[in-house]
């Protein structure tokens, strides 16, 4: 499965990751996060893709993944190289992550 874009909302799943470096830590929580969507895009079928953004304030990264279903996370978890790779964002930061399904589309009105 290739990603695309409509212009109608989709039954997309999203995993949004909010993730709190500790001070002086966030080019390494980004590093961290970074090898594990790297690990999933490349062995998990239900992956779609993923932004990765560090905040200017140098204090969060955020990780908001598209994944075909909310399943996919139980299946990602139930890998053990996935759940280590994961768990060293504890040493460097504290973590959350949140799953979304698509409610609504918000395309800019453009001109007639």
């Amino acid at each position: 499965m290739s990603p695309t874009f409509t212009a109608a909302p989709q039954a997309t799943t999203f995993i949004v990751n909010v993730i709190h470096a500790h001070p002086g830590k966030q080019d390494e929580a980004f590093a961290i996060i970074q090898d594990v969507v790297h690990y999933v895009a490349e062995r998990q079928p239900g992956f779609l893709w993923s932004n990765l953004a560090k905040s200017t304030d140098g204090l969060t990264v955020v990780n908001i993944e598209a994944i075909a279903d909310a399943g996919n996370v139980g299946t990602f978890f139930a890998d053990p190289v996935f759940k280590a790779k994961f768990a060293l964002l504890d040493t460097v930061s504290s973590s959350e992550f949140h799953t979304y399904t698509v409610g609504d589309l918000v395309l800019p009105k453009v001109p007639s």
